[in-house]
């Protein structure tokens, strides 16, 4: 018995992680440059000054990984906009990167920077909250197949073929063209990271992270079994989806973004895979 329930291509994470490339080199060009040391007052010769009590000093910045070299795109005379005005030009970036078609089937543009950043800090977490995602749902289906005796159900074999379409495009990106439009955006990315709640510190070295996290992703060969979690109440669930979970603890014990590449299958997720180490190879300082 076959048993279909509303899912959404995990794009986010491929995405991102396509847009999220960069080179390392030059980390002057976003080091905040040092505020200018005030003049000492000078003590008064009648006073005697009290002794300061011994502060703890604070922390320091942890020092970068993985710089982004500045763009140096010629091309690009139009200045960059600050993070609040961006959606349109980065939503021509895109177009230009992706192609329009791309951009208006699988991004939701408005607040796109913002929404990437807080994505990608959360695919190595619990979880990803579909609110933050800068991906459209799809209107596919998760199918799963339940065994003859009804006492286990596992995803369907041929669920992995949804998701062929998707890894092809990602596969046909142009890694040298998404390294300059991240170059060039990446002041938009380091922005909406320190809003997010890290200050000092830097997104790159982020994305390297959970680059590095999600390439330790356990290929598995499949067919994954997975459960639907009960419910217990009088009301019931209109979004049985969201409930299902994989069967084996460790499985389950996975990120968000681990989980949702063996959700692809076997076969996509190792293809995805090898864009993934090839991203990293350009994101990271070598």
């Amino acid at each position: 018995m076959t048993s279909e329930k509303p899912s959404r291509l995990p794009e986010t994470l491929i995405v991102l992680l396509v847009l999220g490339v960069g080179g390392y080199l030059a980390w002057d060009h976003f080091k905040p440059a040092p505020e200018p040391t005030p003049a000492s007052a000078p003590v008064p010769t009648a006073a005697v000054p009290a002794t300061p009590l011994p502060s703890a000093p604070a922390p320091a910045a942890p020092a970068i990984e993985h710089p982004v070299e500045p763009s140096t795109d010629a091309a690009v005379a139009q200045p960059m906009p600050a993070l609040a005005e961006a959606d349109a030009y980065v939503r021509d970036a895109l177009v230009g990167l992706l192609g329009r078609d791309a951009v208006l089937t699988w991004l939701l543009t408005e607040g796109f920077v913002r929404r990437a950043v807080a994505t990608v800090d959360n695919l190595p977490r619990e979880l990803a909250p579909v609110m933050v995602w800068p991906i459209k749902p799809t209107p596919q289906r998760f199918t799963t197949l339940r065994s003859a005796d009804g006492t286990s159900e596992t995803i369907h074999p041929d669920n992995a073929a949804r998701y062929t379409p998707f890894v092809r495009f990602v596969e046909a990106v142009d890694s040298a063209q998404a390294v300059a439009l991240y170059r060039r955006l990446y002041p938009l990315f380091q922005q909406a990271y320190e809003e997010l709640g890290f200050p000092g510190r830097y997104f790159n070295d982020r994305l390297v992270q959970v680059l590095d996290h999600l390439i330790a992703t356990p290929v598995q060969p499949g067919p994954l079994a997975v459960k639907l979690v009960e419910v217990k109440g009088p009301v019931p669930s209109t979004r049985p989806w969201v409930r299902y979970e994989f069967t084996d603890p460790a499985l389950e014990s996975l990120s968000a973004g681990q989980k949702m590449l063996l959700r692809m299958g076997a076969d996509n997720h190792q293809r995805l895979r090898a864009k993934l180490v090839d991203l990293r190879a350009r994101v990271a300082r070598r």
